[in-house]
């Protein structure tokens, strides 16, 4: 059994073999071949579906000059990319391309903008944690094809599947299907003892991956392995029941382990395109290395030194940094910003003998995509296409407000925002769900309602305040569990959006686990034996966002969408104003 054929065994029962190019490569035509060879990567992370131009902040980058200057938008991404573009160009992405997305995609299941990043290229991607939010069967929808199987093909017709690789080695099968694993092993009867052994040890140390762990791309002559990894704590950010079958080991661990299945294979030439990355100093240029060091940072100092380069998503920054691997030689870490504002380009040398990256030929560059070119006409009139067909549904008038209701924090932590979802999300679970209070959590609130022009609400805006599709849930809990609930947030620093039917007192002085008090419902003083029940997204209720306690409720209820939750109260109820943000009493 050759080498090529070890690796297919060790990946077999999971969805990888048929997306590895394992070929010898391109003949040499009786040439002598050159030294090196040039390579030019052009990569993105965060795209988040945003096919038309983001606004406001997030349509906003401070330049190489300092400037801060309007970027992003598809037609203007693709005229960038192929200003950029040459013969030794690859294209690739470091997650989150689909998820928590503007309802142009998200209205479609996000096939819009796969299909968008298909045409301009991108050959191999690394799965984000939003990769994972309708769960991972409809991950492998949008990989492979097929209709939804409950809202059926969109207008474009039946789904062909993504154009380029989505890639997750520390993404693993819980439990493998029947016998995975020991016909794997029961493969390796042939090969070589030295082969077989280390096979084994992988399968056993490792698991039976859920996604490809790897792709392998030729240029001029020359294998590039890309090993995808996606940020470990995907499980605490995610609906928890479409991951179920599904865990996600340590990044470093997986990208080693993959590593070495790229090298058995002989490829040399390996970067890492992971999705998880680190926080910057505020308004440095997109060269710089601002990155303060965190997750990322880990990954990119610990993975193995045959590793030639880490390109990162997951924080939306931007940044150029040359880190020390393991065995003292720089490295490339970089990221490029998100919503298709920074394009990151990496030009580099391979050795044709030795057929590894050349180190020190290692160039890069993060391009703002500013909206001063011309826009690429073929993507304007796709993402026109796209936008005539969801109008009628984002312009759907769904009630009216008074004034702004914002997501600006006051000093208790609560927001106007929260407190009208919370709200919300009581009444849609009273019926059927016997809801008694109701949390929201602040991250999966993700814009502002604002009154211009005419205080009228359309069921875009209220998309864009909560895209994730989530359903209203219920749960029972104990007074005491509540409380623990509560204190909880003080420990993940994240403070819940209460309904109005809930209220206590905190105290930021006291120490972690009693800073929570005077908990009442309805005004009631709550007890430590009563059961309550509570209502969230099925987010929460999963434990998302690291709130645990959720994960102790029993007796669970779920009811509609959040979105239409929000949609019916807002039409009930409008005009409808800015609730107080009273609920919650600091004390100190």
């Amino acid at each position: 059994m050759t080498s090529r054929s070890l690796l297919r065994v060790v990946l077999s029962g999971a969805v990888v073999a048929s997306a590895l190019a394992l070929t010898t490569g391109p003949a040499d035509a009786g040439q002598k071949a050159p030294r090196t060879v040039p390579v030019r990567l052009l990569s993105l992370n965060d795209f988040h579906g945003h096919l038309e131009p983001p606004t406001g902040s997030a349509g906003r980058m401070v330049d190489e000059h300092g400037a801060t200057v309007e970027a992003g938008g598809a037609a203007y991404l693709a005229a960038h990319l192929d200003r950029l573009d040459d013969a030794n160009t690859l294209k690739v992405a470091q997650g989150d391309l689909i998820g928590a997305t503007p309802l142009i995609s998200a209205a479609y299941h996000d096939e819009p903008s796969v299909e968008f990043l298909g045409k301009v290229g991108v050959t191999v991607a690394a799965v984000g944690n939003h990769e994972f939010d309708e769960g991972y069967s409809e991950l492998k929808r949008i990989m492979y094809g097929g209709c939804h199987p409950v809202d059926g093909c969109s207008p474009a017709g039946e789904w062909k599947g993504a154009d380029y690789d989505y890639i997750g080695a520390n993404v693993l099968f819980k439990q493998p299907g029947a016998n995975a694993e020991k016909t794997a092993l029961d493969q390796l009867k042939d090969a070589p003892s030295r082969q077989t052994t280390l096979v084994r040890q992988l399968l056993r140390d490792y698991g039976i991956p859920a996604l490809p762990p790897v792709s392998i791309r030729w240029k001029n002559g020359v294998p590039i392995g890309f090993i995808g990894l996606v940020t470990k704590t995907t499980p605490s950010i995610v609906t928890s029941e479409g991951i179920k079958d599904l865990r996600f080991i340590d990044e470093v661990k997986a990208a080693n382990v993959a590593s070495k299945l790229l090298k058995l294979v002989g490829v040399k030439a390996q970067v890492v395109l992971v999705h998880e990355g680190d926080q910057v100093t505020p308004n440095q240029s997109p060269d710089a290395c601002s990155a303060v060091p965190g997750e990322g940072n880990r990954i990119a100092t610990q993975v193995d030194p045959e590793i030639d380069m880490v390109l990162s998503g997951h924080s939306h920054q931007a940044y150029l940094c040359q880190l020390p691997d393991p065995a003292g030689r720089n490295r490339l870490y970089s990221q490029g910003g998100s919503f298709g504002r920074v394009i990151t380009q990496v030009d580099f040398q391979v050795n044709t003998r030795s057929r590894d990256i050349v180190r020190e030929s290692v160039v890069a560059d993060n391009h703002v995509v500013t909206r001063t070119v011309t826009p690429d006409p073929q993507i304007v009139n796709f993402v026109q296409t796209w936008k005539d067909r969801v109008t009628p549904v984002a312009n759907r008038p769904v009630g009216n407000i008074s004034a702004d209701i914002t997501r600006a924090p006051a000093p208790s932590g609560e927001s106007q925002l929260g407190n009208l979802i919370a709200d919300a999300q009581l009444e849609a679970a009273k019926t059927g769900g016997n809801a008694e209070i109701a949390l929201m959590n602040p991250g999966g609130v993700r814009a502002d309602f604002t009154y211009a022009p005419d205080g009228v609400v359309t069921y875009g805006e209220v998309f864009t305040v909560q895209p994730f599709n989530n359903l209203t849930q219920v749960v029972t809990l104990t007074g005491a569990q509540l409380d623990a609930l509560l204190e909880q947030q003080f420990q993940v620093n994240r403070i819940l959006a209460p309904s109005a039917s809930l209220t206590y007192t905190i105290n930021r002085a006291l120490p972690l686990g009693s800073r929570v008090s005077n908990i009442a419902i309805n005004g009631q003083p709550v007890t430590e034996t009563q059961q309550i029940r509570v209502a969230a997204n099925n987010f929460l209720v999963g434990g998302g966002d690291g709130f645990s306690v959720f994960t102790q409720g029993t007796d669970l209820w779920s009811g509609p969408l959040d979105i239409d939750a929000l949609v019916a109260y807002i039409g009930a109820r409008s005009p409808v104003g800015p609730p107080a943000v009273d609920r919650i009493t600091v004390a100190g």
